[in-house]
């Protein structure tokens, strides 16, 4: 049981009162105080979403989408990809001991920047083995959240600044989704490109950010966009009210919506519950129009992705040049001996969903407009404590779509030494690639000139600014 708060506790943003609408400061404080004192943060932020007024829909001659998968509790990707070779392989067989996956069962791929080094995927990632194959997919080697490049003796001497709470879970989760690393009252990377990317007073614009897997950090701007949360179903809790219906409960909602009361508590719930029945009428009718045939695996990301598919193949109904979506994993926090067979469960369920997904972008003909990575609150130690491993630092992940220079490996796999040069103990290893670099690259691609870029990665100018897996 206590495992399983855990990673309850893993699969959901830290503090839910930052989720709030932007209400004028002085409401917004009333606001959380009331909803403090009765106990309804939580129930309250889930419904509290921007929606702008709904004008003519503007004409979007360049859609572009990005899909953060999150794979919540720390993915330990020292399994993820692994080095093929033999001398390599022994450093990782030894370091990882009990957690090592068998070389013979590793599936081998060969990036064509490594000078004919192999490496190997976790056996359950056929499906994503294939798109690198294909040249749909790149990998990224270690890469995680710095506030300057950053050597061991660096980091020994605390010689560099340090991003605040390595190794926790809430903390890293904040500082993959936001690219902050040291003030509190973050706002994502994701949210802070919209804010940019989509003009304020745009048609639809509070359909800019979606969440398919409740509320995030990362589509959360810096002025007045949030993420707007829907079900991976795609149904919306409105859907049975009929405006006009005689029905009992489009009657007492009719009669709800016209009570006027001079409580904050009061006109903030009415309008919330206005503009969730005004969204629930313009995404029902996005969704209505499409047409996306690609089958989709029966699971939790499964059913997440397929509602961003048809969503995306919905866009021309909603008119917004860009849009980001949120979707996640949660179970990664793997400290016991049942590791190999989650991650097992884990990846088969990201390949099989991801495939799909990608193969939905080709049947739309917009598969170089539409780019999915995946993120982590951290990797996980390359030496077993004994059954799984412990919280950790740099992280490899992926990346997918038509635009991604694909059939390659960017950044630097550590030195597998335990104790070397880029452990900072027990293979928490030190990241080549900082988070910035990963999130800029892709802000690039989605249309940020180098200005918009600085402003929204303010430590983009300590690295080199693009890592060049997106053409």
């Amino acid at each position: 049981m206590k495992k399983f708060l855990s990673d309850c506790k893993d699969a959901y943003p830290r503090d839910t009162a930052d989720l709030l609408p932007h209400l004028p400061d002085v409401s917004r404080r009333r606001l959380l105080k009331l909803l403090g004192a009765t106990g309804a943060v939580g129930a309250a932020s889930s419904l509290l979403a921007p929606l702008t007024a709904l004008a003519q829909t503007t004409t979007a001659t360049d859609y572009k989408a990005l899909v953060c998968l999150f794979m919540y509790g720390g993915n330990d990707g020292n399994n993820l990809i692994v080095p093929l070779e033999n001398a390599e392989y022994g450093l990782y067989q030894r370091g990882r001991s009990n957690l090592a996956l068998p070389q013979a069962n590793l599936l081998p791929i060969a990036p064509t920047n490594t000078a004919g080094i192999r490496y190997g995927l976790h056996p359950a990632m056929t499906a994503v083995s294939q798109l690198f194959t294909a040249g749909q997919a790149a990998f990224i080697a270690n890469a995680g959240p710095l506030m300057a490049p950053t050597t061991k003796a660096q980091w020994s001497a605390r010689s560099v600044p340090l991003p605040e709470g390595l190794f926790s879970h809430s903390d890293q989760q904040d500082a993959w989704q936001s690219a902050i690393y040291d003030t509190a009252g973050r706002n994502g990377w994701g949210g802070r490109l919209m804010e940019r990317l989509v003009a304020e007073g745009s048609a639809n614009r509070g359909y800019a950010c979606l969440s398919l897997a409740g509320g995030n950090l990362w589509e959360t701007g810096d002025r007045s966009l949030l993420a707007y949360k829907l079900s991976s179903s795609g149904n919306f809790g409105f859907d049975f009210f009929d405006p006009q219906g005689t029905d009992p409960l489009s009657v007492a909602i009719s009669q709800t919506l016209a009570d006027q009361r001079s409580h904050l508590f009061h006109q903030a719930w009415l309008s919330t519950v206005g503009r969730s029945i005004e969204v629930q009428k313009v995404l029902t009718g996005a969704l209505n129009t499409s047409t996306v045939k690609t089958v989709f695996p029966n699971s939790g990301l499964g059913n997440q992705l397929r509602t961003v598919a048809r969503l995306v193949s919905a866009r021309q109904s909603l008119g917004l040049p860009r849009q980001v979506f949120f979707v996640s994993v949660g179970g990664f926090d793997t400290h016991g001996d049942d590791q190999l067979q989650r991650q097992q469960q884990a990846f088969g369920e990201i390949s099989n969903a991801v495939s799909a997904f990608h193969q939905s972008t080709v049947e739309m003909g917009i598969a170089d407009k539409v780019t999915l990575f995946t993120a982590s609150d951290f990797g996980r130690t390359f030496a077993s404590n004994g059954q799984g491993s412990d919280h950790g630092w740099g992280n490899h992940h992926f990346v997918v779509g038509g635009a991604v220079r694909g059939g390659q490996l960017y950044g630097r796999f550590p030195n597998h030494t335990l104790g070397g040069p880029d452990d900072t103990g027990s293979g928490r290893w030190i990241p080549g690639v900082a988070t910035d670099q990963v999130a800029a690259t892709l802000g690039r691609w989605f249309g940020a000139d180098p200005a918009m870029l600085n402003d929204v990665f303010p430590r983009l100018t300590n690295f080199s600014p693009d890592l060049g897996f997106m053409a």
